[in-house]
């Protein structure tokens, strides 16, 4: 049994504890950008070269076999590669792929698409990714815009009667609005959560997602969310590189106002050592060291690989992202 389906089934059965956080390594960046999707080769120089598909398949295949993360998330034409090499074979990690496109996330250079009130499309078929992989990430972005946002939750319903009939797993992704109207910041939080809820009131077992990706918008929207239905399982997104405290906070925080997955892209991938960073995980949020301390050791690993970290230690253990400070007051 891969890691991802008997964690689920101990949080279905209420028998969850740390060790049943499920992790996302999110590697489907080539889904938004082009040429700059994979990362700088040198940590930190956004403006010098940039990895190749081979070197990001590289990549992929490291932190498959690391077995630390419980899911691998790329692009159908990555996940399609590694299953082809047998990389998912006797692995406990589950593959998916990025089921569905959206404009909010349409970032080649110089576009101005993801100004717009996001539009859904999609570029994978589900009937040929079924024969290598039965997962997939749906994401939709809401804006109160009536026309888009409805646009957007039919074209969901479309996607759930696909992937139905194949047998097709997935995964909801629901950003924070990309151009709100009429929207304040303070409503954002509880928009998102209650259109969630409002999507799945009509959703039956059969075509529900396994499990949610969102913004982590703060302990009391978590926990809000959260509380409202015992059967969701709350999953939260990287969102940007941020300091290596921030990854480990939010780990931590997000775990503590009730999520149950986190799914990290930038994360990981612009680290100076993804898979040291990545090795912290799990100590973490099993109590083991404080994300404090996990900043300590993982600058302790860099200096000992002869690796240069891109923050200085104190800038390093700074609280940067917003959503993240003041926890606990």
């Amino acid at each position: 049994m891969k890691s991802l389906d008997a964690k689920l089934g101990l949080i279905g059965k209420g028998r969850y504890t740390p060790k049943s956080f499920i992790l996302a390594d999110a590697k489907d960046g080539d889904m938004a950008l082009g040429v700059k999707a994979n990362g700088p080769i040198q940590p930190g120089n956004s403006s010098g070269a940039h990895r190749s598909r081979q070197q990001h398949i590289g990549s992929m295949k490291a932190i498959v076999r690391q077995k630390q993360m419980d899911i691998m998330l790329g692009s159908a034409g990555n996940i399609e590669l590694l299953a082809d090499n047998g990389v998912f074979a006797k692995s406990p990690v589950t593959a998916a792929i990025r089921a569905n496109d959206t404009t909010d996330i349409w970032h080649p250079r110089g576009a101005t698409y993801a100004t717009h009130p996001s539009r859904p499309f999609r570029t994978a078929n589900l009937a040929l990714v079924k024969k290598f992989c039965d997962l997939g990430l749906y994401s939709i972005t809401l804006n109160n815009d009536l026309d888009r946002d409805y646009t957007t939750i039919e074209t969901y319903a479309r996607f759930r009667e696909d992937a139905a009939k194949l047998r097709f797993r997935h995964f909801l992704e629901v950003f924070n609005p990309n151009a709100a109207q009429g929207l304040s910041p303070e409503q954002t939080a509880d928009f998102v959560n209650d259109s969630i809820l409002r999507i799945l009131a009509g959703v039956t077992k059969a075509e529900r997602p396994i499990f949610l990706k969102m913004v982590f918008n703060g302990r009391r929207a978590t926990e809000d969310l959260a509380g409202s239905d015992s059967s969701l399982v709350i999953g939260v997104l990287g969102g940007s590189a941020g300091t290596t405290r921030d990854t480990f906070e939010l780990l931590t925080q997000s775990e503590k106002s009730g999520a149950r997955v986190a799914l990290f892209g930038r994360k990981i991938n612009l680290a100076e050592s993804p898979l040291d960073l990545v090795a912290l995980f799990r100590p973490v949020l099993e109590g083991a060291i404080t994300p404090e301390n996990a900043v300590k050791q993982y600058h302790a690993t860099l200096l000992k690989s002869d690796l240069k970290p891109m923050r200085r230690l104190e800038d390093d253990l700074r609280i940067t992202e917003r959503n993240l400070e003041g926890f606990g007051k």
